[in-house]
């Protein structure tokens, strides 16, 4: 056997619960002997449904990915844009490089967990203090804790800073009392490609107002998109947000994936 059929017969194997491979909906083993036969080199590891539709993780070699509602949501293969949202956020709190002592360290709030670049890179910096992920599929939080994705986020989880919420974001934004001096967003393929149809008053002006209500004086929204949005940057100046602008990310092939900044005034 190959060693992902191998891991995979043994993830079958596992317990109940939150465990890795245990989630209702799973591939039963015919399944993956199918996939297997067919020669795609790609297994699915767990599939469940919930609330929010179906959520997936999936694994073609070494990397693994995340599909909800069979939209292709994230990969493994290249952290950079999750990486630049975080330290671009930080660059446009325009504070200084080196750690500030913890009372003044800034928070963040980085929604959704994802595959975990963007909690991983800002946990191996000293200089943010408070993180806080939101996340609303049980399975993404379970990948991590007890699934392959814990090689990338074991550590940040493990941080005394970090705070895993389980909460749908738009729902956190609105009933929340908690501030943060940047929110790192990535839970679509930008504002004109969504998830899920629910997401969409995320970047409404009323989703926008509630992540100004959230930031502090001079504190940093910033969004991943697949692709730059002209209507999303009026909608930031819209609702109040200076300072907007977009920095690329460049990809291997096609347009760049892009970083949507906006301040709320101080």
């Amino acid at each position: 056997m190959t060693e992902i059929e191998t891991e995979f017969r043994a993830r079958l194997g596992t317990g109940s619960g939150t465990e890795f491979g245990a989630g209702s909906g799973t591939g039963s083993g015919t399944e993956f002997e199918a996939e297997f036969e067919a020669g795609s080199g790609t297994v699915t590891l767990d599939r469940r449904t919930g609330p929010y539709g179906e959520v997936a993780l999936r694994r073609t070699g070494a990397t693994y990915e995340i599909i909800a509602n069979g939209c292709f949501l994230m990969d493994t293969s290249d952290g950079r844009s999750e990486r630049l949202l975080v330290d671009a956020a930080y660059a446009a709190l325009g504070l200084p490089t080196s750690p500030l002592p913890p009372p003044a360290a800034p928070s963040v709030l980085i929604g959704g967990l994802g595959v975990g670049f963007s909690l991983a890179h800002a946990a191996a910096q000293e200089r943010w203090g408070r993180i806080a992920v939101a996340e609303r599929e049980q399975a993404v939080i379970d990948w991590h804790r007890t699934g392959p994705l814990s090689g990338i986020s074991g550590a940040a989880l493990a941080d005394p800073r970090v705070t895993i919420l389980h909460t749908d974001l738009t729902e956190h934004l609105t009933s929340s009392s908690d501030r943060y001096d940047a929110l790192c967003l990535d839970i679509d393929n930008g504002p004109d490609w969504t998830v899920t149809e629910d997401n969409r008053s995320l970047y409404s002006a009323s989703g926008l107002a509630s992540c100004r209500a959230r930031l502090n004086p001079g504190g940093v929204l910033a969004v991943w998109s697949a692709q730059p949005s002209a209507a999303f940057e009026e909608a930031l100046r819209n609702a109040g947000f200076s300072s907007v602008r977009t920095e690329e990310v460049p990809v291997a092939r096609g347009v760049p994936d892009v970083i949507h900044l906006g301040r709320n005034p101080a």
